[in-house]
């Protein structure tokens, strides 16, 4: 995070053009990469590091990965015959989507703040001072974080970076959009988000000796660009009716096997960001012929998960790893309070959504001129 997607945002709330695929299996990959991305950025707080159990849980960016690629996906299929008739202006729609996220963004923020403040009153000393410099938090307030000339930004609400790069992917996409609509035949589409990919992973390895998806939060927008551009070349192709439904179910099946069967061999990223592809494309082909109102919920759920977890796990395990330290728990205990963080964030999340973002959006939705 982040959005849906943003990371989550932009997938958490799609038009009625879109409302059949709501309630299937996009929502549930949706809601579970939300899920994997807590639990990366949730295990450093374990008794035991859990990467220190597996190597598969230092890869939670690939849910970050899905949830960019997933973006680009439904801002196409949401949004883009309005872009190609041109009943929304740039201008809107691009208010439309930064009034989706800064809202909520800049509240957690606030949070952050208020919490780092009462620490510094308290106790002298913010939990971690190298992650609280007032700079980053500047720079994140006007989410210029991901693409900014100045020193890095990486503490605060770390998933925001998506949501910085996000916004400039946000400025291009009408464009981008009406480009792509030219496009033809589909697969063509589906080739070209690949190449972009790929590309975009040959230069950061020639350039800075990094892949793609390694690289410093503070140019994360060179990350996400390829990841969003892929996202849209599935929609336009979806839009033409392309794979075929058996073709589609082939792809969604087979690439959640390749993508579980990579993570068990080792680190194959770009073969994983395919693997990624295939199943967005395979799950947003195929219709949803019974919409389940559970998953739809979990997948607008997806968004307050992604912008409240690190702020309710920094001050839920702060507290919990005090208590550790004057008590002598004995570490099954440990472990159980690790795990309770995870219910605690998640209900923390619908709270967020439900009394915070949403009155908040309902609020604005007047003002840009739609609905929620």
């Amino acid at each position: 995070m982040t959005a849906s997607t943003d990371s989550p945002s932009a997938a958490g709330h799609a038009t009625s053009a879109n409302a059949s695929s709501r309630g299937g299996a996009l929502d549930l990959l949706r809601f579970s990469a939300a899920l994997l991305i807590m639990v990366y950025h949730f295990g450093n707080e374990s008794p035991r590091k859990l990467y220190r159990f597996s190597e598969v849980f230092e890869r939670g960016y690939l849910a970050t990965d899905f949830f960019l690629m997933l973006s680009g996906y439904v801002l196409g299929r949401a949004y883009g015959p309005a872009l190609v008739n041109a009943r929304v202006s740039w201008g809107r729609f691009w208010i439309k989507r930064a009034s989706r996220v800064w809202p909520a963004h800049l509240i957690v923020l606030a949070a952050f703040g208020v919490y780092v403040l009462v620490g510094q009153m308290v106790f002298g000393f913010p939990p971690n001072p190298q992650r609280f410099g007032w700079q980053s938090y500047l720079q994140q307030i006007f989410l210029i974080h991901a693409w900014s000339p100045l020193p890095p930004a990486d503490g605060w609400n770390l998933p925001s970076w998506s949501l910085s790069a996000l916004l400039v992917c946000y400025a291009t996409f009408p464009w981008l959009w009406r480009a792509l609509a030219r496009v033809r035949p589909a697969v063509a589409l589906v080739l070209i988000g690949l190449a972009a990919l790929l590309a975009g992973n040959s230069a950061s390895q020639a350039v800075l000796d990094r892949d793609l998806y390694d690289l410093p939060f503070q140019i994360g927008l060179f990350r996400a660009i390829p990841l969003f551009l892929l996202g849209a070349c599935l929609a336009q192709a979806v839009s033409l009716h392309w794979p075929s439904k058996a073709a589609a179910r082939a792809m969604l099946w087979g690439g959640l096997v390749a993508f579980v069967a990579l993570q068990t061999l080792g680190r194959y990223d770009f073969l994983s960001m395919v693997a990624i592809a295939a199943v967005i494309l395979g799950a947003g082909r195929l219709p949803v012929t019974k919409p389940n109102a559970m998953l739809e919920t979990a997948a607008k759920l997806s968004f307050a998960l992604f912008i409240t977890h690190t702020f309710v796990g920094l001050a839920y395990y702060d507290q919990a790893h005090g208590l550790i330290y004057r008590v002598k728990i004995p570490l099954l205990w440990q472990w159980l309070m690790w795990v309770a963080g995870f219910p605690i964030a998640i209900a923390a999340a619908w709270a967020f959504d439900r009394w915070v973002d949403m009155p908040i959006q309902r609020r604005i939705a007047p003002l840009i001129g739609g609905k929620r």
